[in-house]
């Protein structure tokens, strides 16, 4: 039986680009000469990231997803990057600042933190102020099109969260894993608005093979994020300390509160957590400020590209997103953007998987859906054998049997009669089976025998 569930999403084309499109990253080494924190100093690079489930307790690794790195000589240990790959297409905004808003006094900055209607602790300190100013002054296009780009994904994110009885600003936390982007893809395997591992995705409920990445779904991986930030705050019952365990693990997390003499604050165990995560949550809160106060700095939301209604339907067919473009005239790539979990164009079927469609095609796509399956169907979907019989050898000198089938290689003073003779047929059926107008046959060629 098919279902159909309304829901609205736009994309944008810079969700199409590839991961191969993020430039290679290179690590600093240097230590920590100066708490000092310089705006001019940051840049935006992609990120790699690691597994944030299942971490040793006495191993660091070195996770994370796409978010700032600070490229200073004195900060330059600290690897923080940012996924500004996807931004270069956007225009600048029309949106003017009334004043020079990057010189605002500290109280401003902290006064806006705290009027946010939040769950989560919001402070605020130097480290916080320098990552606030590398959103509103150094990518304001980037904020622009997550200003855009929220429009789409915050209702999903929001309404999950709700059911999880969650706080609405983990919306956040997509931004500073992904940009916004459900095909970005780290180096280190991650993949997805949510940025799963392999292991952490299936651990969560996410399929995960060659045809099907739900990692890559929004709604499915929005699923399994609240299930992991769930499992989290069941143990640490402190949200800036589960932010920390998404990014780093919870091995880690651990580990620093030991080292911190026990203490479950994450400004006391800071200096004992890998330096990527010393990071993340003053990330996250200037996160949080940037997309409540871009318009105060002059940030507009960047022009929307292509907006439309969709109808998501569920279905247990297998098929090839082809079948359905070229029936319902929709371009693929359109169909791509639309069901970014199959990474082959292929459903599956067999389980229940959802084909999300333009709303005015999904009636159609009812209508047809037997048709649709059928066309190109042998190419597309039904290329697979299901069993292969194997060659036998016969007891007939130099025949072998494949797919019901008998092939004899013709010997120096065989003729069609003794060959009949030898596998009980006529010399006129062994005519019609190789296509044979006369009797003349040549040592060396083989022949078929279709009994």
């Amino acid at each position: 039986m098919k279902k159909i569930m309304l829901i609205v999403c736009a994309l944008c084309a810079s969700i199409a680009m590839s991961a191969q499109e993020i430039a290679q990253d290179s690590l600093a080494t240097d230590s920590i000469g100066s708490d000092s924190i310089s705006v001019e100093s940051l840049e935006l690079v992609p990120m790699q990231v690691a597994d944030s489930s299942s971490v040793e307790e006495d191993t660091i690794v070195p996770v994370q997803p796409y978010y700032m790195r600070w490229n200073d000589s004195v900060l330059s240990d600290i690897e923080l990057r940012a996924m500004d790959w996807s931004l270069r297409w956007l225009d600048t905004t029309d949106c003017i600042a009334m004043h020079d808003t990057t010189t605002l006094p500290d109280s401003v900055y902290k006064a806006r933190l705290q009027a946010l209607p939040c769950v989560i602790e919001l402070p605020y300190n130097e480290r916080i102020k320098a990552f606030i100013l590398r959103y509103v002054k150094r990518s304001p296009k980037q904020v622009a099109r997550m200003m855009r780009m929220s429009e789409y994904y915050f209702p999903i994110f929001e309404e999950a969260l709700g059911r999880y009885n969650l706080p609405y600003e983990l919306k956040y936390v997509p931004i500073i894993e992904s940009a916004l982007n459900p095909l970005a893809r780290s180096h280190a395997g991650a993949a997805g608005l949510w940025q799963f591992m392999p292991a952490t995705g299936k651990l969560f409920g996410l399929e995960i093979n060659s045809l099907v990445d739900e990692r890559m779904d929004p709604l499915k991986s929005t699923e399994a994020a609240c299930r992991f930030l769930s499992s989290m705050f069941a143990v640490y019952h402190d949200w800036n300390l589960v932010i920390a365990a998404y990014n780093c693990g919870s091995g880690n997390v651990n580990k620093a509160i030991r080292r911190a003499g026990g203490k479950r604050d994450f400004w006391s165990i800071y200096p004992f957590l890998p330096r990527e995560t010393r990071n993340y949550v003053p990330i996250f809160i200037a996160a949080n400020y940037a997309m409540n106060y871009g318009q105060e700095h002059g940030i507009c939301k960047a022009p929307a590209e292509k907006t439309m209604i969709t109808d998501t339907i569920c279905t247990t067919r297998r098929m090839h997103l082809q079948q359905v473009s070229e029936n319902l005239g929709i371009e693929m790539d359109e169909l791509r953007r639309l069901n970014p979990q199959y990474s082959r164009d292929i459903l599956p079927g067999g389980s229940t998987y959802t084909l999300c469609l333009p709303s005015e095609k999904a009636g159609l796509y009812i209508d047809q859906e037997d048709s649709i399956i059928a066309y190109k169907a042998d190419s597309l979907i039904n290329n697979r054998r299901a069993e292969i019989d194997m060659a036998k050898v016969t007891s007939v000198n130099g025949a072998y049997r494949v797919n019901g089938v008998t092939y004899y290689t013709i010997k120096n003073g065989d003729s069609l009669s003794t060959i009949a003779k030898k596998f009980h047929c006529t010399v006129k059926q062994l005519k019609q089976w190789n296509g044979l107008k006369n009797d003349n046959i040549r040592a060396g060629k083989k022949l078929k025998i279709c009994k």
